[in-house]
């Protein structure tokens, strides 16, 4: 079934492509006219230009960045995709042009960018780094547990292969700790029970975090966001580069969680299951509880 999903996609882009370059081929004087004002960032003629209906017509045809918001004001397609089924925000995402994703979000595109592409623009931002193209884009909506679109059902696949994953490996503690904030799983990142199920002994955040050797501030957190500390059922070797997050490990596994951390858990898994995440500062609740529940340390009182 994989198979024939993966060639139904190359099909689908096939015809994108050729579609796009008929296109292209009968328009090539516009085409060329209208990128070389975009990339002179002449907003002013690119326009007067988009005014003419022999440029409209290619405005979504594939070119360079320049003049967004003009070419989004005169119609351009929030959502088009270029020959790997990529959206103009996933580009701007893995480019970390934030000004670009901010005004192609505020102009409708989908935060989580095509369902052809076999990534997305969190995972893009997770890998790269970018914790303010992350931020934004979960703000928008963006799914915090996607995972890429090719999933090798083996007894090697590893199912916590989502954003949360890759901010941990590349080693990038703002985007993970964001992600987390954000209602990322921290036992799997994924939330699919089917995909899930057709694992054999499916990879936690935590596990792949110890074999990669992460810092142990990815455990504390992984533990301080609710981690079933119990659920890695790998044999731990200590290594020199493990030792201080195994010891967190055992000992997390040895002591309870306080009454506190535990209502905040259960409160945060709520609002996560009602997609109200993001409107932890609109509960009617003391200031110092707020900043509890968003992991924020207390507000200094004024003297």
């Amino acid at each position: 079934h994989a198979i024939e999903a993966s060639t139904r996609v190359m099909v689908m882009q096939k015809r994108f492509v050729l579609a796009q370059t008929k296109v292209e081929e009968e328009n090539h004087t516009e085409i060329s006219s209208l990128r070389q004002a975009a990339l002179q960032n002449d907003a002013q003629l690119l326009d007067a230009m988009l005014c003419q209906e022999i440029y409209k017509k290619v405005i979504n045809c594939r070119g360079g960045w320049g003049c967004l918001r003009v070419l989004l004001a005169h119609g351009a397609l929030v959502d088009s995709l270029d020959v790997k089924a990529q959206t103009p925000l996933f580009t701007a995402a893995r480019g970390k042009y934030l000004d670009c994703v901010i005004a192609l979000l505020r102009a409708g595109a989908n935060p989580n960018g095509s369902h052809r592409n076999l990534s997305s623009p969190v995972l893009t931002a997770a890998r790269e780094g970018d914790a303010d193209v992350l931020r934004i884009l979960l703000e928008y909506g963006a799914e915090v547990n996607d995972r890429s679109k090719v999933v090798i059902l083996s007894s090697m696949a590893k199912v916590s292969s989502g954003p949360l994953y890759l901010a941990a490996v590349y080693g990038h503690r703002d985007c993970f700790r964001l992600l987390l904030l954000y209602g990322a799983d921290p036992d799997y990142n994924c939330v699919d029970t089917a995909v899930l199920s057709l694992i054999k002994q499916p990879k936690t955040v935590l596990e792949m975090c110890l074999r990669h050797g992460c810092a142990v501030e990815y455990i504390q957190l992984l533990i301080e966001f609710g981690a079933n500390v119990y659920l890695p059922t790998l044999i731990i070797e200590k290594s020199t580069k493990q030792n201080e997050a195994v010891e967190l490990l055992l000992r997390e596994r040895g002591t309870p969680k306080a009454l506190t951390s535990q209502c905040r858990l259960s409160l945060r898994r709520y609002l996560r299951k009602i997609d109200k995440i993001n409107c932890i500062d609109q509960l009617d609740m003391p200031t110092s509880l707020l900043c509890f529940l968003q992991h924020k340390p207390p507000p200094v009182p004024a003297l």
